[in-house]
Formats: C-alpha cells, structure tokens, sequence
C-alpha cells in the first residue's frame, strides 16, 4: 500500500494550498540504494522541489520559489534552472562531508543571467562549462552573452529566420560529448505558433551535428536523452516513453506511463519520468494520450515514476496530489543524500557567506 509521506504548505486556521505526496512502498529505499536525490520543477506553480532522505530514512522535501521555472541540470555540487526571465547558476555551498541543519547540500543562487522572456525550455552544459539552452521562443540553441540576452549557436534547417514566434516549439536537448547532439521539436512548421495544429504526429527530432531531420511523426516529443549509446525520449502525446533507432529513424516504446510526460534522467539500470495532468489545459487535449488512459482504465497522475530499463516495468513512484499539477524536468543528483536550496523570499540568503581559496 501506498505510504504519505510529507505534506508540505502552509499550516494556519485559514484554508491554504496543499500538497501531499504520496510514494510507493519501495520509493524511500530505492533512493538509498542507489545513493541519489531527485530535483523537479514545476512551472505552473513556480515551484523547485529537491527529494532525498532524512536520517531517519523518511522522505525529506525542500522547495523554492521561483517564477516559472523550467529546464534543470545538476552533477551533485552545481545547478543550473531555466525561470521566466533569467537563467540561474546555484553552487552547493557546504564542503565535502559538511552537513548544515541535517542537509549535504545547500544550492545558493550564485550568478543569474538577465535573458528576457525568452520560453527557456530544456538545458545542459557543454564540454567547455558553457549553458547551452533551448531558446524556446526563438526556435533555437543558444547560449549566455555578456552584452545581449542571448548568443543563437543552431536553429532547424526548416526555420527560414530567427523570429520571436515559437513556430516548430522547440522544446528538448540530448548532448553528446558535451556538445550539443539532438534536440526534438513538436512540428516542422515555419509560421508563427504554427506547432499547435500538428501537435498529434507533427513531431521529430533534428540531428543537430547533420542538420537532418531522423525521425517523424511523433506526438508532442520531450527530453531526448543519449545514455548507454541509445537515444531515449518521451513521446508525450501518447504517454509512450522509449528510444529511437537511429539506423532506421524508428521510435521504440518501451513502456507507457499514466501521464503528460517531461523531464527524463537515468541512473543505472532506471529511469526516471516526470509526469503531469494538465487535462485542463488546451494544448494537452485531443490527442492520443486520452485514447491510451482510457484503454488502459487509467487516470493521469502528477509526480515522478521509476522505469526498469531491464524491464520496462515501473517500478517506483511519487506522486503529488493537491496544487501541483504539472512538472517540466526532473533531474538526478548523484551522490547526494538531503538538498536544499536557497531562495529569494526568505531572509537565509543574507546571511549565507562563503570564502574561496
């Protein structure tokens, strides 16, 4: 059965949003045997949640507000997230072996470039130590510039110019050797918002080394992944989550998952998928996904699932319930066993100093 394990929100005589998440039995030890934490946002709610485990062995959740928050990367000691108008760069400020107030991990906003409203999607870090992002309403790769909002590196072969109308939605990032490999888009369209009419099998992914288009006729596609020599991704328009043969130009479902899926990392042998709701919301209706929950006898969730890649079985599972409703990425974080963050809403980051060497 089905454990709550922390509820989190404000607790006063007056009715307030809540949120109650809810684990599997094995999701707590699951995070302990592989030694790792999760970090999740949620856009929505402008929400960055950070998931591991109290000494105690309960599940420990942090959050912080921050304004639309949306892509995500993190090897352990540095954070980079995606918001509505700037991109941010958070350092663990605790040495190895340093614990404050139960937490191995404490995340301060350490730089954060000014970028405009620019519908920053997914983003990474390339072999040089350089963001590189999907620039969303510009339909291209880009990165930081010292002087402007941002530096384009690619666009699609199939944009005729760069123009603030988010005609192919270009949204996912897959790196290679640290440079940038793959990204998937929801249309091939050339008209501004023109991704919106093809959101059932418009979708496809783009070889950014080749400029060739290797798959079609995917259905809203997110968070291309290389790990282990295979391309994975979500087709989110159909709750399928598999990888891609890239010989033939195929997409492999592996397993089918009970909500909007975004947001994919691995580690070891599993997966780990952010899904949402969002049945409200209009671009999410009408497509293959109602078909699939339906003939699965299935209701969408909001949380994170855990896939055996041996397998396709999943295996683990948190899910939110209560004002959250939707996730964007979901990230894992190696070798870290309680983390926290720093915000802009509490007094905490005043009075946090650090020294270099």
């Amino acid at each position: 059965m089905n454990q709550p394990q922390e509820t989190v929100g404000n607790v006063n005589s007056a009715p307030a949003p809540s949120l109650e998440l809810m684990g599997s039995r094995q999701f707590n030890s699951w995070l302990a045997e592989q030694r790792v934490s999760l970090a999740f946002t949620t856009y929505q709610s402008g929400k960055l949640f950070l998931i591991g485990l109290q000494p105690d062995g309960r599940l420990s959740t942090f959050e912080r507000t921050f304004n639309r928050c949306l892509g995500l990367w993190g090897d352990g000691q540095t954070l980079w997230m995606t918001s509505l108008y700037q991109l941010w760069r958070f350092e663990n400020a605790l040495e190895p072996g340093q614990v404050a107030n139960g937490y191995d991990r404490v995340y301060v906003p350490q730089v954060g470039y000014v970028t405009g409203d620019l519908d920053i999607h997914d983003v990474s870090v390339d072999a040089d130590g350089r963001p590189v992002f999907v620039n969303t309403l510009f339909g291209c790769l880009a990165t930081t510039s010292e002087r402007h909002s941002f530096t384009p590196l690619w666009q699609p072969p199939f944009l005729t110019k760069l123009a603030a109308e988010d005609r192919c939605h270009l949204n996912g990032l897959a790196m290679e050797n640290g440079r940038p490999a793959y990204v998937t888009c929801v249309s091939q369209s050339n008209v501004a918002d023109g991704w919106r009419e093809r959101r059932r099998d418009g979708g496809c992914v783009v070889d950014v080394r080749t400029n060739e288009v290797i798959v079609t006729g995917l259905s809203m596609p997110h968070s291309p992944r290389l790990y282990r020599d295979q391309l994975w991704l979500l087709n989110s328009g159909t709750g399928y989550f598999g990888r891609v043969d890239r010989k033939t130009g195929q997409f492999e479902p592996l397993v089918f998952c009970p909500g909007y899926m975004r947001g994919l990392s691995f580690i070891g042998d599993y997966a780990v998928i952010g899904l949402s709701q969002c049945r409200e919301n209009r671009t999410f209706q009408g497509l293959t996904l109602d078909d699939n929950l339906k003939k699965n006898d299935a209701e969408a969730h909001c949380g994170l699932c855990v896939i055996d890649l041996r397998t396709g079985d999943l295996v683990h599972w948190l899910w939110l319930n209560g004002v959250v409703r939707e996730l964007y990425d979901v990230i894992v974080l190696p070798g870290v066993q309680r983390p926290s963050a720093l915000g802009f809403k509490t007094d905490e980051i005043r009075r946090t100093i650090t020294i270099g060497n």
